[in-house]
């Protein structure tokens, strides 16, 4: 045999012993990783678009480790509630909105796979700074909680009857006794929400003042509609232009900047407690109106594998736990959250004592408030 023959079977050879030793690799790579629980062999990759405010949530490392443990990769886009209807959705294994009533059209306008599910739910809640909720207190529009011996008020009451009269009046910070000592307070007295036509808090702001207005009457059809139009109308138009997420107009007054009364999910706030951002809060006063909506938030499975996650959702305890961790209240499980946020009740009405839920109309009487609110 020549030299360049012999060559020749050598590398054969070689190339053989070279293959056989990365195959033998890879399967052992294989089977250390199923004897981990690596992340990484989850096997059901789900997509889903979702409210902005459970976007930290689902990105939270925990929760995607949480999820791949149970073999879900899950993949999310945001959405306003109110505008996922109109998204096209094939190829989504799920839709997953802050309350009831968008989930109720995004099942008629798909071919959903059961009924919704709802793990968890947060009230809506106005933060105010400081200065602007003892003014509101010292005027009959808010009621703040008995300090109990601290040197700052940081939880309290809006008293809806008497702001929503504010609000059809006019009133300016500069006609309520003790602002005019504050140059932030000045022009209209209002709250800042979100756009009423695609976002869910913005929606459920105007199902809660117009079941007040209405003398506690829930909006059943077009003639309930146009009795608190006009007031509708002054709420939502006074502020501008309004945002899409509620997730926008939390920071910026966390920032220091925008409007000193905002409303924002209860589970904004109690994340950001629960947080090690807790320095940021400031001068933080968190009032629950006496009549407010709790948003739902309602997962509607598309497919087999969206149904799956929304009952792991619904059940696993690491996940409820996680949830917890984020603010929301997991439904049917008080005790979960009073737990985690017993360092906090200084701001926290954990028990949500004497605030009453106001019904929500249905989408289609919901839909036209915000249109006639946003003229």
């Amino acid at each position: 045999m020549g030299f360049r023959e012999h060559a020749a079977r050598v590398r054969r050879i070689v190339g053989i012993v070279l293959a056989v030793v990365l195959i033998a690799g890879v399967a052992a790579a294989v089977a250390l990783g199923r004897d981990s629980g690596d992340s990484g062999t989850a096997g059901k990759t789900v997509r889903g678009v979702i409210g902005s405010e459970k976007a930290e949530f689902f990105a939270d490392p925990d929760t995607v480790k949480a999820l791949a443990a149970k073999g879900f990769t899950v993949r999310t886009e945001t959405s306003g509630s109110w505008a996922m209807d109109r998204l096209p959705l094939k190829g989504y294994d799920f839709a997953f909105p802050g309350s009831k009533a968008p989930a109720d059209e995004l099942r008629r306008g798909s071919e959903a796979q059961g009924g919704p599910l709802r793990p968890f739910y947060s009230p809506l809640v106005v933060v105010a700074h400081r200065n602007a909720a003892e003014v509101l207190a010292d005027n009959g529009l808010a009621r703040l909680r008995a300090d109990g011996g601290s040197k700052f008020t940081t939880q309290g009451t809006l008293l809806m009857g008497p702001y929503l009269a504010a609000a059809e009046d006019d009133r300016t910070w500069q006609q309520l006794k003790g602002a005019s000592g504050h140059s932030e307070l000045s022009g209209t007295v209002f709250i800042t929400s979100t756009d009423p036509v695609t976002s869910n808090s913005g929606a459920l702001y105007l199902a809660a003042a117009s079941y007040v207005a209405d003398g506690g009457r829930v909006a059943t059809d077009a003639k309930a509609v146009e009795r608190t139009a006009p007031l509708m109308r002054k709420l939502v138009q006074v502020q501008g232009a309004q945002q899409t997420s509620s997730d926008a107009p939390f920071r910026d007054f966390i920032s220091g900047v925008g409007n000193p009364l905002v409303l924002v999910y209860e589970s904004q706030v109690a994340s950001l407690l629960m947080s090690s951002q807790r320095q940021e809060i400031g001068d933080l006063v968190v009032l629950y109106p006496d009549t407010t909506v709790s948003s739902d938030h309602t997962l509607v499975p598309l497919t087999d594998h969206g149904r799956e996650l929304g009952e792991l959702l619904s059940t696993d305890p690491g996940l409820r736990e996680l949830a917890v961790r984020h603010g929301f209240r997991p439904q049917g499980a008080a005790a979960e959250f009073i737990t985690a946020t017993a360092d906090h009740t200084a701001y926290i009405d954990q028990r949500l004592t004497g605030v009453r839920q106001a019904p929500v109309p249905t989408a289609e009487v919901l839909r036209s408030m915000a249109r006639r609110a946003r003229g």
